[in-house]
């Protein structure tokens, strides 16, 4: 018999990858998957693995679905310390009086440490194991992903004007470029440009970014058309909506996360999948912030690729992509007035593989197939909450809350065992919480 570090048996697993019997990924009955440094290296029906492989480490899990680990598509990490700071205004009142002053007293790498361990902790409570950030130091970030064993993809952010990062333009750039060849050999994490968004970098950024990237392919990750007040204002400026602009600049193409985009023409939709643009669907941020509704049904008809994203605690207030998903599904089917858009199925694949994908990780991580890390979650379906459960997968879209996940591993490292962390100190993470409300408080 073969060796394995792990073997599981869950109930069912859900595969989100694209196969066959269904593009959307295949849900298995009593499966086997035996993990071996870090990767999937079989998958079978439990007999089958039975026979094949041993382990010191064979769990079995009645009643629990395993899935692959979440991937958040965007998220801004460490403004997981401004939850709940400013609640209930439009997008550039709550940017412009609260979160910007905010960012400008406190922010520095300390605090992207701190808030980035507490984001990694809630996101593995939560069942995600890679996540796409955007904000200033990212080193600090990455430093806290490591520690907490996450995946991350962090943005080299670039904006016009001056922080507590970066006094110029070009000096973002730099900056970022340094972490990038500081960390460019770690398995476990990417960057991308991320410019923060149209009316915030001019076309001179823009450009050095476009000619950056043609050395570096690391893509561009940028918000865009999260609002009707910022197209209409750029219109009204410029005679340009900021779609065609950043489309005749050459930066949006397959290697583009395009983060809200809620208003869009039908023009721009069928741009967006004939190009193959990226698309990061944040619905509860953008229903809080009254930005509005993606086209997402129509965008996924068009081809492009769509996955979901929470965006930051302090405009969310969360970092629940289970909640994100099933916003994602009953958004989709009461905007399309059609209840077969966005099936329960095609949402998780959304949260997945088409997550990974958009980061260019979708060979790595996203679905559950041999060969690919073992980057994985199971949920707790034996609760009253779930039960009776005729369909694992609808179970999960439409009934499960995060506090059902009860397991999490990313490259076979198990980040959480029966709801418990094991790479973070949870009290420690609430000490520092508690310490910075007081200090951005006073």
């Amino acid at each position: 018999m073969q060796q394995a570090d792990l073997i599981l048996y869950p109930e069912w697993a859900f595969t989100a990858h694209p196969s066959n019997n269904s593009p959307y990924g295949d849900c298995l009955q009593k499966p086997g998957i035996a993990i071996q440094a870090g990767r999937i290296v079989d998958i079978a029906d439990k007999a089958e693995i039975q026979t094949k492989w041993h382990s010191d480490h064979s769990e079995e899990h009645p009643g629990k679905v395993l899935l692959p680990g979440f991937v958040n598509a965007h998220c801004h990490a460490a403004m997981t310390l401004l939850r709940g700071i400013a609640n209930d205004l439009p997008l550039m009142d709550w940017l412009e009086g609260h979160i910007w002053p905010a960012e400008g007293n406190h922010v520095d790498a300390e605090f992207v440490r701190d808030g980035s361990l507490l984001a990694c902790a809630e996101m593995i409570r939560g069942g995600t194991t890679c996540f796409n950030d955007m904000y200033f130091f990212p080193e600090a970030t990455i430093e806290a992903a490591l520690a907490a064993g996450i995946r991350v993809s962090a943005g080299i952010i670039a904006i016009d004007f001056p922080s507590a990062y970066a006094q110029q333009p070009e000096q973002y750039l730099e900056q970022g470029l340094a972490t990038l060849a500081e960390h460019k050999a770690h398995d476990r994490v990417k960057m991308m440009f991320a410019p923060h968004a149209p009316y915030t970098v001019g076309d001179p950024l823009f450009k050095s970014i476009i000619e950056a990237d043609k050395a570096q392919r690391l893509g561009c990750h940028i918000h865009l058309h999260e609002t009707a007040f910022e197209v209409s204002s750029a219109e009204q400026e410029t005679g340009t909506r900021p779609f065609q602009r950043l489309l005749q600049l050459g930066l949006l193409n397959e290697q583009t996360v395009a983060v809200h985009m809620t208003q869009l023409n039908e023009q721009e939709i069928q741009q967006c999948g004939s190009l193959g643009i990226n698309i990061a669907h944040c619905p509860e941020s953008n229903l809080k912030l009254a930005s509005g509704i993606a086209p997402i049904h129509a965008l996924l008809s068009a081809g492009a690729n769509v996955a979901i994203g929470t965006d930051g605690a302090a405009s969310n207030n969360d970092l629940d992509m289970l909640s994100e998903l099933r916003s994602a599904s009953l958004l989709a089917k009461a905007q399309s007035q059609d209840a077969t858009a966005l099936s329960a199925a095609q949402t998780l694949q959304m949260a997945t593989y088409n997550g990974a994908k958009a980061l260019g990780w979708e060979a790595e991580t996203g679905s559950i197939a041999i060969g690919k890390s073992a980057d994985l979650q199971l949920i707790d379906l034996n609760r009253i909450e779930t039960q009776p459960c005729y369909d694992p997968v609808a179970q999960v879209v439409y009934s499960a809350s995060r506090d059902q996940i009860t397991d999490v591993w990313c490259q076979g490292q198990q980040l959480m065992q029966e709801r418990q962390l094991t790479t973070l100190n949870e009290n420690e993470l609430l000490a520092t919480a508690q310490a910075w409300h007081e200090k951005i408080s006073t």
